[in-house]
């Protein structure tokens, strides 16, 4: 006999980067069934929270204060806490990589990283949820369907970002710009339907306004986007930068 399939799948986040958090939220709850309900940005109070909050999945970072995402982990399952954990980070050494998932981690995703990455990680863990959710397993063949639905997520071809079909270099930019930032701008207006003010951009990436306006005004000078003014209603017009859908679009 199976119990409803769960349809919901609570998610703390642990990371010290406000602005990552903010990313990583925003990316999460693009997810249809996925809920971000809890923030923390130590090891320490992720723990605290995952007592608190029971969430099904952590998302977790390695490099923090107070206590780092390895000892986290490790402490997680000697207090057999029940969540799985994705591991988020900039450490790229083989030796945290091979002890993060020593220790169980359902994934290990590297920053800088696409939006597609973090859906693809999630879709993967609801089809093995989904498989787990039944009282029982039958057969072993069963068994090795379910273990191996995660393993052919990973082989669907994800469609290129639009941002990356535009032949622009991320390793000259003017000074003050990076690279990491500018992806995430252009993917925020790709998730919006490319149609973004200053504002709306700003708040989906989690940086200043006036540091969003300057990404932007660098994509118009290079025809990434262009500025439609929008009339109408009471009060001043309203500025919004359309990501453009073809280079040959830019006139």
């Amino acid at each position: 006999m199976s119990k409803p399939i769960k349809s919901l799948f609570r998610v703390l986040l642990v990371e010290d980067d406000p602005m990552v958090q903010e990313v990583n939220r925003l990316f999460i709850e693009q997810v249809d069934g996925f809920q971000v309900v809890g923030l923390a940005s130590n090891g320490l109070r992720g723990l605290e929270l995952i007592e608190e909050l029971k969430p099904d999945l952590v998302f977790l970072d390695v490099f923090m204060p107070s206590l780092d995402g390895i000892t986290t982990l490790q402490r997680i399952r000697s207090m057999a806490l029940p969540v799985d954990v994705v591991v988020v980070t900039a450490a790229k050494d083989t030796e945290t990589i091979r002890e993060m998932m020593r220790n169980g981690a359902f994934d290990y995703i590297m920053k800088p990283f696409k939006v597609e990455r973090i859906h693809h990680t999630l879709e993967r863990y609801r089809e093995q949820q989904a498989g787990l959710w039944a009282e029982e397993v039958g057969t072993q063949e069963e068994l090795d369907l379910i273990i191996q639905k995660g393993e052919a997520a990973k082989e669907v071809v994800v469609p290129t970002p639009l941002y990356e079909e535009w032949a622009m270099s991320y390793d000259e930019l003017p000074k003050g710009l990076n690279a990491a930032t500018l992806k995430q701008v252009l993917a925020v207006m790709e998730q919006h339907s490319g149609k973004l003010s200053a504002e709306e951009t700003a708040e989906g990436v989690g940086i200043a306004r006036v540091t969003a306006r300057r990404y932007l005004d660098y994509l118009e000078k290079r025809g990434i986007v262009r500025l439609v003014v929008n009339y109408g209603g009471v009060g001043r017009p309203v500025n919004r930068y359309e990501l453009l859908r073809d280079q040959n679009d830019h006139k």
